[in-house]
């Protein structure tokens, strides 16, 4: 996501010096995720945690139990936020317990998990995904937590969730916080929330390197030649002259024809697409061709 991993985008909000480990819970590319990180200097150590089966929110931490100690911050891996993990750390120091959760507000909480808050900001019920008749909240769980190792008290071994089998006993016990923000909130896990992110971290500068020019991210000085774009990623080498490219993020060496239309598009290292093409809601695998003239919708997925 721009210049950076998702997976850097995800700590972006952590105090500048406090963070000195990353921990990975990961299931997927883990071999990957190591290649990327050894092969830079950063300063900071990353430890990967593989999980060889799915193990649920909660069992995916509970796996880490024998590397993480004391005080950490543990984030869902596609989060975009505005959140500032100081205010958590602060109202955690005032309250006490064992966990401190930052909380989103939503028009509709029946696809989250809601949480009620009393006037001190303690945690007073926590419910995942309520039927409509259960909601009590509009306050949801906005995967970005500051917990104490004590939690790994509570959790079951194996597979379970954090949301259903761990936050309703810590909030049953009095041992929750909560600390609702404001600014953005984007689960960058589809094609479309995927651009939202893309398009948050072009507004807010969330980038080190390359250029934003016309409201798109550009890898190198300049946008592809000829090309009308809004709100998109340009890596290295990416041709696209006479396209018009909206809400996409083309990685690098991506060839686009004339004529073709892109809105919420991924297209990997080296994908073709043809002249004529319109694409939306579509991932592209890296090299993978589009001929001429197709129309591809609805977040369909195509490789080689």
């Amino acid at each position: 996501m721009l210049d950076r991993t998702l997976l850097e985008q995800v700590v972006w909000g952590m105090p500048t010096g406090m963070v000195d480990e990353i921990v990975v819970a990961g299931g997927y590319r883990v071999q990957q995720i190591k290649e990327h990180f050894a092969a830079r200097e950063q300063g900071i150590g990353v430890t990967i945690v593989e999980e060889t089966e799915p193990l649920g929110t909660g069992g995916a931490l509970g796996n880490c139990r024998d590397v993480v100690s004391g005080r950490f911050a543990c984030f869902n891996g596609d989060v975009i936020t505005s959140l500032r993990m100081d205010d958590l750390i602060d109202r955690h120091a005032l309250n006490g317990g064992v966990g401190t959760l930052a909380l989103w507000e939503v028009e509709d909480p029946t696809r989250f998990g809601i949480v009620g808050l009393d006037e001190h900001q303690r945690v007073t019920a926590f419910k995942e995904k309520p039927e409509p008749a259960e909601v009590f909240s509009n306050l949801i769980n906005a995967g970005s937590y500051l917990l104490e190792e004590e939690v790994f008290d509570v959790m079951p071994k194996g597979r379970h969730s954090l949301e259903r089998d761990v936050f309703p006993l810590l909030a049953r016990r009095g041992d929750l916080n909560g600390v609702p923000f404001q600014g953005y909130f984007i689960d960058a896990g589809t094609p479309s929330s995927w651009s939202d992110g893309v398009e948050a971290c072009i507004e807010h500068g969330r980038f080190t390197g390359g250029r934003v020019i016309d409201g798109s991210w550009c890898a190198e000085s300049q946008a592809p030649s000829g090309v009308r774009h809004h709100a998109s990623m340009f890596g290295q080498g990416v041709k696209a002259k006479g396209a018009t490219v909206e809400r996409s993020t083309l990685l690098d060496g991506v060839t686009v024809g004339k004529g073709t239309i892109l809105n919420d598009v991924l297209a990997g290292q080296g994908a073709v697409i043809g002249e004529g093409c319109v694409l939306r809601d579509v991932v592209l695998g890296p090299g993978a061709v589009v001929e001429d003239g197709e129309r591809l919708t609805g977040e369909r997925r195509a490789s080689v």
